[in-house]
């Protein structure tokens, strides 16, 4: 039998006209979409500029995050002068950053400053959206849906999108899989299977539990990121290769909502090409 989502995850709808974003408290929040992009990608060099349909990766990214609603700011975080320039191009505002940036949540705050004001908010009261980009295909709906999670919750101080996974997935170590509490919390991310389903064969597993997948962006309370770099070093953020175990170490707590499926990622020549596909079946 599956369990039913969690009851503070909601399911992404049908996407709606965006209204006024309200915080528990009254007081309006800021929305700034900021865009980490590298040049220097360990799996796939240069990604981000990769040719899809006769544009770079990266402009199919800010197209999409442009139409969502209720972002006050969109911005492209750097540390290539060839992105910064190509992002320049389209009109996006870019943000210089270190090139020792170790992942892309550090990459934002090192220029959580020009992000806040960017967005024109008290860190308390802005949603800095981390948008990947290697994601040429995101629904825009999800920002979205993040934005109004955000008010709803109160402003929550790191907000994340999760997913059911098909059977297929489960044990794929590329798909980053996340243990959730009743509430809806995350209490871990893994790339192995969580939870380990005692006395039974592997491949049935999903016979006994759902098992939800990460959609890889984050909604950082403004305040959340600033202080990212006093979280203390992770060991597990080293051997899983992810960045939010920093923050689950840290005992910072990530809340998630439901959407209907992933976005893909583009980490290989072959999501590459699938990329590719997908983009021309659209067109």
């Amino acid at each position: 039998m599956r369990e039913d989502p969690p009851s503070a995850a909601q399911p992404l709808t049908e996407a709606r006209p965006m209204d006024p974003v309200l915080a528990a408290s009254g007081s309006p929040s800021r929305v700034v979409v900021a865009v980490p992009a590298r040049l220097a990608s360990s799996r796939l060099p240069g990604k981000v500029l990769a040719d899809i349909a006769g544009r770079p990766m990266l402009q199919h990214v800010v197209e999409r995050c442009r139409l969502a609603r209720g972002v006050d700011a969109l911005v492209v975080c750097t540390d290539s002068p060839e992105v910064a320039a190509a992002a320049g191009g389209w009109g996006v505002q870019v943000l210089i950053t270190p090139a020792s940036c170790s992942s892309g949540s550090e990459r934002l705050a090192a220029v959580i400053p020009a992000l806040l004001e960017a967005g024109g908010g008290a860190a308390d009261q802005t949603l800095v959206i981390n948008v990947q980009g290697d994601q040429p295909l995101l629904d825009p709906a999800i920002i979205e849906a993040m934005v109004e999670r955000f008010a709803a919750l109160g402003r929550p101080a790191v907000l994340t999108p999760v997913y059911a996974l098909p059977a297929g997935k489960v044990h794929d170590p590329n798909v980053v899989k996340v243990l959730l509490a009743a509430d809806g919390r995350a209490i871990t991310f893994s790339r192995s299977a969580l939870p380990h389903v005692r006395d039974l064969a592997p491949e049935l597993w999903t016979t006994r539990t759902t098992y939800w997948g990460h959609v890889g962006l984050y909604g950082y309370r403004g305040d959340v990121l600033a202080g990212w770099h006093s979280l203390p070093h992770s060991s597990l953020e080293d051997l899983e290769k992810l960045e939010q175990l920093r923050l689950i170490d840290a005992g910072v707590p990530i809340t998630t909502f439901v959407v209907e499926g992933d976005s893909l990622s583009v980490d290989t020549p072959e999501q590459l090409e699938q990329a590719r596909r997908l983009v021309a079946a659209a067109a």
